[in-house]
């Protein structure tokens, strides 16, 4: 169908006198209805007119199309209809935009769910990370710059060991606050799709029976990654001296790249455990085979998302730390004269207080790219947005029209 502007609708006969698109013609010689041809029997080949002389004439204007086709007023828009959005994404594939404007939406949205989770869950982690660092940590070792080479070594390996394990505690503070957010995120941003509101308590009840398995895995990532690293470092470490050092090196720069693979193969597992009811394996499998094909795209994703994230935290953390630098007059003499600093209350509580804050915005946004990002990918490979569709009580979705984009 040639839907330009002067050709007649479809399916109608030219009528007497008219071509094809409904446009008077000159009668020609083999013309016996009409007057007599004016037109000379010998005529230029085709392509080879020259303009005619003499004043213009107007042109015989073409009977206006039927309404509805090309030329006429339209009925509708041309192109597929826009997609259904019951709640804070359209149901079709996803591009980079709308998946992190469909996080922040979700913020918005459902606010007084997203905070309570988040604030609740990092006023805890900041006051256990506080006693931790006050109380049981031990004091790091002093570093003697005039010390000769060996005992300089010694002393470098000895504030390593301190500097590990006062990140110990840290990291498994974090692991479990992210485990709750995780999992109660994970069940508000899934409702949000579907344009349905949900309380604390709701989702606190659909999470709880899927925390085992989501502690199971928020444990296994970590401990493969160590794992990983430290088949690639200890030949180095046992060998020592320079060759030792080398091969260290180079078992680490060889672990990384197979780490952060690993990671993004994986980066949909905790959904897909979530909202799929699958175990800790079957869930990382699943994230498998979503990832596949798509590495470099959920990796960039992922990777814009981290960016933006710690943007945000700087941005937020960094003036509550200038403040609390002024306030803590002791730690801030300790910097500029070389000693190891000793913050004081005052110091670890506005700290705190920004950390808080910027965990309350970032931690919304990042598990909700995480699970977009699945629901999309499931949308491009399994049709999950005629499901979605279905559940949000979208009437009459699930076929296409023609010149639908492919999905992919």
């Amino acid at each position: 169908m040639n839907d330009t502007p002067g050709w007649a609708s479809p399916g109608s006969a030219p009528s007497n006198g008219q071509d094809d698109a409904g446009v008077p013609r000159p009668a020609g010689p083999a013309d016996e209805s009409g007057p007599a041809s004016k037109w000379s029997k010998e005529q230029p080949p085709a392509g080879q007119w020259s303009a005619p002389t003499g004043p213009p004439q107007t042109p015989p204007q073409a009977p206006p199309p039927a309404p509805g086709w090309g030329g006429g007023p339209p009925r509708g828009a041309w192109g597929p209809p826009p997609a259904a959005k019951p709640g804070v994404i359209p149901l079709r594939p996803l591009g980079v935009g709308e998946i992190l404007d469909g996080a922040v939406s979700t913020l918005r949205a459902h606010w007084r769910t997203v905070l309570g989770i988040t604030i609740t869950v990092s006023v805890i982690s900041q006051i256990c990370n506080i006693l931790v660092e006050r109380y049981l940590l031990p004091t790091p070792p002093e570093v003697d710059p005039d010390a000769d080479p060996s005992e300089a070594l010694r002393q470098s390996v000895d504030s390593l060991q301190a500097s590990l394990v006062a990140m110990g505690p840290s990291i498994l503070i974090a692991l479990v606050g992210t485990l709750f957010t995780t999992a109660l995120l994970t069940m508000v941003i899934s409702r949000s799709v579907l344009g349905r509101p949900v309380s604390l308590s709701e989702a606190w009840q659909e999470a709880r029976p899927r925390l085992p398995q989501l502690l199971g895995l928020t444990l296994l990532l970590p401990l493969m990654s160590a794992g990983i690293m430290a088949v690639a470092l200890v030949p180095g470490l046992l060998i020592g001296g320079g060759a030792g050092v080398a091969l260290a090196v180079l078992g680490g720069l060889v672990a990384g790249p197979v780490i952060l693979w690993l990671m993004v193969r994986f980066a949909l597992a905790s959904p897909a455990l979530m909202l799929e009811r699958q175990g800790v394996i079957q869930s990382l499998r699943r994230s498998a085979k979503l990832v596949q094909g798509a590495w470099w795209r959920t990796f960039g994703i992922i990777a814009l998302t981290l960016l933006l994230t710690l943007l945000v935290s700087m941005i937020i953390a960094v003036p509550f730390s200038v403040i609390a630098l002024a306030v803590d007059g002791t730690g801030f003499g300790d910097l500029f004269s070389g000693t190891t600093p000793e913050f004081g209350w005052a110091f670890l509580i506005i700290t705190g207080i920004g950390s808080v804050i910027a965990s309350s915005i970032t931690y919304p946004i990042s598990a909700g790219v995480t699970v977009l990002l699945y629901i999309d990918q499931r949308i491009r490979r399994e049709a999950l947005d005629i499901e979605l569709a279905r559940a949000a009580g979208v009437s009459a979705y699930g076929s296409e029209p023609p010149g639908t984009p492919a999905r992919g």
